[in-house]
């Protein structure tokens, strides 16, 4: 069963129609919408700020999602999929968002809607990423723009698959 903790008081704050494999963990001022998923391993740790989730956002396995006390709170929109291994920290994703494996996303990074972060890149602190762009390297920079296809089969695609992965295992 998966571990959820209050911290400081607060309790996370879940949806409906959620997954939590058995080994993830959730803690503190967490509040997560709706068709949600978080994975094996994945940490979601809102102890020492805030972390808002939207609607069907899967956080793939080993992924860790945090904050900076006091300084960056984290805010992920609707349709996100965070990839294995990657890393979220005290930023902003809006609606539609890919962060791919093993990526990075530092404090007041903010990825507007329609983005992926490729596999690998790392967002530093305070860039902004352009809306409906992909970002890939150290430092990442905007390599070109999402089109239609990898929109509906990237994006959309994986965030809907996310939804159907987690009914196979309830």
């Amino acid at each position: 069963m998966a571990i959820i903790k209050e911290v400081r008081g607060f309790t996370p704050i879940f949806g409906q129609n959620i997954y939590l494999a058995d080994n993830a963990v959730v803690l503190g001022d967490v509040q997560m919408g709706d068709d949600c998923s978080v994975w094996f391993n994945a940490i979601v740790r809102g102890d020492v700020n805030q972390i808002r989730i939207g609607n069907k956002v899967n956080i793939q396995d080993n992924a860790v999602l945090h904050c900076t006390y006091q300084k960056a709170a984290l805010t992920i929109g609707n349709n996100v999929s965070i990839g294995h291994s990657a890393i979220v920290h005290g930023c902003t994703l809006e609606d539609n968002v890919l962060v791919g494996m093993g990526a990075i996303v530092m404090d007041h990074a903010y990825v507007e809607k329609n983005s992926i972060i490729a596999a690998g890149a790392i967002v530093l602190e305070n860039t902004r990423v352009e809306a409906g762009c992909i970002y890939a390297g150290i430092p990442a920079k905007k390599v070109k723009e999402v089109s239609q296809e990898q929109f509906e089969g990237t994006i959309s695609r994986i965030a809907n698959n996310y939804v159907m992965y987690a009914g196979w295992l309830k």
